[in-house]
């Protein structure tokens, strides 16, 4: 072994060897933004310095219905230090408590419990204010506001639709679907009814754009259909969107419009995560932190770094998954066929996923299958997952699921027995390959 190297790893690290023919090319590091000393004078300094708008205490008045659209549990975003000052804001124009509604975006995750909300808010900022969960399925609580030019039929909670000033708390990070997280993605798929995100979802199930992490937000047809379909909402939307760094610290705030505050944003947030590599390697190894609280989260990191990976190489991804499975579709359906079929039959398979009906997944889901079998023809998908149980294994044939990362390198340096080019990724779960 020639190369030492270490990984996070909860609070402690994995220790990788490498054989004496390997050659690291690159240990992408995202890169480094102080993080801000005082978050909530960082969170009231952006509201009063918004983008695109006028401040939200000038946009509002007393009366009205107010919406706060914030992400669920499954995210990073501090909402916690967030919610408060929004608040605030809101309550000094004259706003009442009994005149606003959270609704958690969950797209097609679980419900959230009353003790999640009240954590997620503060008992003192949540203490008498109205909240719902959202129900993606229950047409008699949405709102039906046509179809976008992309033909997706715009189906947005009843609440938020028919309030007088949305405002989304969100997070702005590297995303595999949708370039980017946050702007009008906080509302859909985040509010939106089941038949808009399977619409939108599926487009981009295609071989051009199953892979949009990080890429121009232009180039995105989902992303360009759901800020079409945000933008015929009636009431205003202002955002409130969090950039954080690798430890999930805040380093930035961006306020005000949907479209040009995010795009500020997205700027930070891929001068932070996008790094810049020689070439496409034969190995690539890739570390799910900081997205490390279950499965669903933690196969990010595989998805951002793939296409670093050559043809026929060898992928290998740590996952924490401190949680275990998540809430994770794929993972609920055993497919009936193995690896080996599937590899073969994926040719033929991918057109028809967007169309597949299979219990147990979710429209997202569809989507990652549709990734899965993309990437699974691209090279050989190795993982290390210890928290994930043996059954579960079996339902996942995309990739192969190891004992070790020593096992997976030993599996790499067998099927590529001349040496091979390595790329290492310690922070996978955000940072995602420039060519």
């Amino acid at each position: 072994m020639a190369e030492m190297l270490s990984l996070p790893w909860k609070k402690e690290s994995i220790q990788l060897g490498f054989p004496e023919n390997w050659r690291v090319k690159g240990i992408l590091e995202p890169a480094s933004l102080p993080p801000v000393s005082d978050p909530k004078a960082e969170v009231v300094k952006a509201l009063h310095e918004p983008i695109g708008c006028g401040q939200l205490a000038d946009l509002v008045s007393p009366g009205w219905k107010i919406a706060i659209v914030m992400d669920d549990i499954s995210r990073p975003t501090p909402v916690p230090i967030i919610f408060p000052q929004v608040l605030k804001e809101l309550l000094s124009t004259g706003i009442k408590r009994e005149d606003i509604t959270i609704v958690p975006a969950l797209g097609v995750h679980r419900g959230m419990e009353p003790d999640e909300i009240l954590k997620r808010c503060g008992l003192v900022a949540f203490n008498g204010i109205h909240w719902e969960n959202h129900d993606t399925d229950d047409l008699t609580k949405l709102s039906n506001l046509g179809m976008t030019s992309r033909n997706t039929p715009v189906l947005f909670n009843k609440t938020v639709a028919e309030s007088d000033m949305i405002v989304s708390i969100g997070c702005i990070e590297p995303h595999i679907i949708a370039s980017f997280g946050g702007g009008y993605k906080n509302l859909l798929p985040g509010v939106a009814g089941r038949a808009s995100i399977a619409n939108n979802h599926a487009l981009n199930c295609s071989p051009s754009t199953f892979n949009m992490v990080g890429q121009p937000i232009e180039n995105n047809p989902m992303r360009m259909d759901l800020e079409e379909a945000g933008r015929m909402l009636k009431p205003t939307v202002f955002i409130v969107n969090a950039i954080l760094d690798n430890r999930q610290q805040l380093v930035k705030i961006v306020c005000g419009d949907p479209i040009l505050a995010h795009r500020a944003g997205v700027q930070v947030s891929s001068s932070l995560y996008g790094v810049k590599i020689p070439s496409a390697a034969d190995v690539v190894i890739t570390d799910s932190h900081p997205m490390n609280s279950d499965l669903r989260q933690g196969v990010k990191a595989l998805a951002n770094t793939i296409r670093a990976l050559k043809p026929g190489g060898v992928l290998i991804t740590l996952v924490q998954a401190e949680e275990g499975v998540g809430v994770f579709g794929l993972a609920n359906k055993k497919l009936p066929v193995g690896r080996n079929a599937l590899k073969l039959l994926a040719p033929v398979l991918l057109p028809l996923v967007p169309k597949l009906k299979l219990k147990g997944m979710g429209e997202e889901d569809k989507f990652f299958l549709y990734f899965a079998l993309q990437a699974m023809r691209r090279g050989t998908l190795l993982m290390y997952a210890p928290t994930i149980p043996t059954e579960i294994h079996e339902r996942l044939p995309f990739v192969q699921f190891i004992s070790s990362p020593e096992e997976g390198i030993a599996r790499a340096a067998k099927q590529l027995h001349n040496g091979a080019d390595v790329l290492v990724f310690p922070s996978g779960g955000i940072t995602y390959p420039i060519m």
